[in-house]
């Protein structure tokens, strides 16, 4: 008999389990727990061979119900193991076996006898497609219980042992659940680079489209905590932006006009922390068009500010909003990471005046820049460095003269032409210099 196939039924013995269930089970009370098994188990072999998978499946859960009545944790174990691995076992029974043998799990006396449970379970289901939603499950469980106890990373180990993404049966909703709590255990293991990698595995359509869920509303916030905790490590303040406001279209937060503030101001303030670049610079303009943003005036105009093409003065951007956003956790002064966001927010502001210059100025000296800038000459210096590097301004700094010199972009196009006619010019100079030492040596030679 092939256990991998739905077999006809040859022999029904449902009258037989009828009778005899009740008996063991009377019989396992009086305390014969041994006598009760062994005919149950007499039986078991009859429904099988038979592919009576209905008794079967009747016996197998009586069976490791008496156990459980009789409190022998030792026999409910072996006879678990036992039961799993007789010859030609029906799948369907099994599942029915472990689906009962999962309810048993939070009746246990103690952690020991709750984790000696798991683990003979996850080993009677390992490789079992038919029974891997039980199995993760309880590998789920167990990771809790790891975590409980401290064991972060064995919490996370056993955690991505699942490959959750390949289950069939399960429900996306589960599915979601699962992987979100594999990427928060690699988190809060410090395990970033396998956290953006389980990340990817979901797919934020599902949020959209489940949105009427309570639960699944609850994940979608979940999983853009995990990846603003990533972000944030990371230092990526445009995606902590997008982060922010993907959560503003949760009705949850939307319908609520405080969580509804906090999550837009937080967007404002990431973005004004991001490093300018045509996203960020798209992501300004059409965040400034949201209708939302009239409810924070105060964040508007700050973001406003980073927009128009005049100079923003350091000394008088921390008199009108220092006080305000130090008292969100974006700026916190009692905090590292808010101290040091105060630092990129100012440099953002040097960054924001220097292309500003570079439309109005042709050319300007450094010191004139640096009294601009209320910076030290060198750290203008280092500034407008990086911005020519990363390709934000176009600008020769002659040191000796102290002068800055701003160009415009160059197209592709003329750039090459603009080396062609160069080199039209060097080849014209060699030609003409060759030409001179040929006529000098002829010279030379008519005069010899």
């Amino acid at each position: 008999m092939d256990s991998g196939k739905l077999v006809k039924m040859e022999v029904d013995y449902s009258s037989n389990c009828d009778v005899k269930i009740p008996e063991c089970k009377k019989l396992a009370q009086e305390g014969k727990l041994h006598d009760a098994l062994d005919q149950l188990l007499a039986l078991e072999k009859l429904t099988r061979t038979g592919a009576d998978m209905l008794s079967t499946s009747r016996i197998l859960v009586a069976i490791v119900e008496i156990c459980l009545e009789a409190r022998n944790w030792t026999a409910l174990n072996e006879h678990i193991v036992l039961l799993s691995k007789r010859r030609s076992q029906l799948k369907q029974a099994v599942t029915k076996m472990v689906q009962e043998c999962c309810t048993y799990v939070d009746k246990m006396p103690d952690k020991e006898a709750r984790i000696k449970l798991i683990e003979t379970l996850r080993t009677v289901t390992e490789g079992k497609i038919y029974v891997e939603v039980e199995r993760a499950r309880l590998t789920h469980q167990l990771a809790k219980i790891k975590e409980e106890d401290g064991d972060t990373s064995g919490a996370a180990a056993v955690m991505l042992e699942l490959q959750v993404e390949t289950y069939g049966s399960m429900s996306r909703l589960e599915k979601a659940s699962l992987i979100l709590e594999q990427m928060r255990l690699c988190l809060a293991k410090g395990d970033f680079m396998r956290t953006q990698i389980i990340a990817k595995k979901i797919n934020i359509k599902f949020f959209k489209d489940e949105d009427e869920d309570i639960d699944a509303q609850a994940l979608r916030l979940k999983y853009y905590d995990l990846m603003m905790e990533l972000a944030r490590h990371e230092g990526w303040h445009l995606e902590l932006c997008r982060h922010n406001r993907a959560v503003l279209e949760t009705p949850t937060i939307r319908d609520d006009p405080e969580k509804r503030h906090t999550a837009l101001s937080r967007a404002v303030l990431y973005l004004v922390l991001a490093p300018h670049e045509p996203e960020q610079a798209d992501l300004t303009h059409r965040l400034l068009a949201d209708k939302l943003l009239d409810e924070i005036p105060t964040y508007k105009e700050l973001l406003r500010l980073f927009v128009n093409p005049e100079l923003i003065k350091w000394s008088g951007l921390c008199e009108i909003y220092e006080r305000d956003l130090r008292e969100t956790e974006v700026f916190s002064s009692a905090t590292q990471e808010g101290r040091k966001r105060w630092a990129d927010l100012r440099n953002r502001v040097v960054e924001h005046n220097i292309r500003i210059m570079a439309k109005y100025y042709t050319k300007i000296t450094l010191t004139r820049m640096a009294e601009l800038l209320d910076l030290p000459a060198k750290e203008t210096e280092a500034c407008l460095c990086n911005l020519v590097e990363t390709g934000v301004i176009n600008a020769r700094t002659d040191r000796l003269a102290g002068v800055v010199r701003f160009t415009g972009p160059q197209e592709p196009a003329a750039l090459l032409d603009a080396w062609a006619a160069s080199l039209s010019k060097l080849m014209s100079l060699v030609n003409h210099t060759t030409h001179l030492i040929h006529q000098e040596e002829m010279l030379a030679v008519a005069q010899s």
